[in-house]
């Protein structure tokens, strides 16, 4: 895939509906020569459109104009090259908790959680936050996460969580502001709604910080799963992650994770972790799948807005 037909595809299924902005931008930057050549330079993982868009909000830069975006780029492409040289996109959203609670609350409880590729951790606390499936509400406190969920019944309450730890390349620290600064560049322009749910569940994390561990999602990760304490059930889960992972390192994880005690739930795009027979997705947007154990259950929605059961 050329970088015009990622950014071309990025407005189309990802950004339609969604943000409008970003829509206009992608699609912008699709027939941008200029830039299109600027981002040839980079590294194949580093040429996407949520990195780039966020470094430039992270550095002050305007998305609301393509012209001036563009500008903005051009002329302060060190930095830009720089800022996306040293990231990641880390979107670290706990809206996803609410399509993962269905599969969480029917697991053997209490659970101890792991996330591969945790950022600051905030989808480790599925058992704090509150969610609302249409008129039915699901625990209590803040963030309400809300959900539109077809194919199957809301869960009657949130999981029990003893244990929580996650692993990262870079994990990222919800009491530091910079950090948290990242984080909300990485929030799509207009969405107001979850930069508050953003700072909702940093408070929620940076009142008991996560057991947050640098490394790798197969060399360390069966020494952290080991952590785990005896008389939980150990799920290791992760949320559009593997596209980051090279394609042999991510068919490696996948070969660990299956061989780990207690379960493994997946939230990724079929493009990248694959299953046979799938029906089709609800609609033309971009849709993740979740499964348990290898075994698909349901499309959800990248930020945890919508989930469509089929498992």
């Amino acid at each position: 895939m050329t970088i015009a037909t990622r950014y071309a595809e990025f407005a189309a299924r990802e950004a339609r509906g969604v943000s409008p902005l970003y829509e206009r931008l992608s699609s912008a930057v699709s027939g941008d020569d200029t830039l299109l050549a600027l981002l040839g330079t980079l590294p194949p993982a580093k040429r996407q459109p949520n990195l780039l868009f966020g470094v430039v909000r992270l550095l002050g830069g305007p998305v609301d104009e393509p012209d001036a975006f563009h500008d903005f780029t051009i002329g302060n492409w060190p930095a830009i090259e720089a800022e996306i040289r040293d990231r990641a996109t880390q979107t670290n959203e706990a809206g996803r908790c609410a399509v993962l609670l269905p599969v969480l609350a029917a697991l053997p409880q209490p659970l101890a959680l792991l996330e591969v590729g945790a950022s600051a951790g905030l989808c480790l606390y599925p058992d704090r936050y509150a969610y609302r499936y249409g008129d039915h509400l699901v625990g209590s406190g803040e963030p309400v996460l809300e959900c539109a969920l077809t194919g199957v019944a809301p869960p009657s309450g949130p999981p029990e969580v003893v244990w929580r730890a996650g692993l990262d390349l870079n994990p990222l620290d919800v009491t530091d502001p910079a950090d948290v600064g990242w984080l909300d560049a990485l929030i799509w322009p207009e969405h107001t709604h979850r930069r508050a749910r953003l700072r909702a569940a940093a408070a929620v994390a940076a009142a008991e910080p996560p057991l947050l561990v640098r490394g790798d999602l197969v060399d360390d990760l069966p020494a952290l799963a080991a952590r785990a304490p005896a008389g939980a059930t150990l799920v290791v889960f992760h949320t559009s992650v593997l596209y980051q992972v090279p394609e042999p390192r991510r068919n490696a994880f996948v070969e660990l994770v299956r061989d780990l005690p207690g379960h493994w739930i997946a939230n990724e795009d079929p493009a990248v972790l694959r299953y046979d027979g799938l029906p089709e997705p609800p609609g033309s947007a971009l849709y993740n799948v979740l499964a348990l154990d290898g075994g698909p259950l349901a499309w959800t929605r990248g930020h945890g807005q919508a989930m469509a059961w089929f498992g």
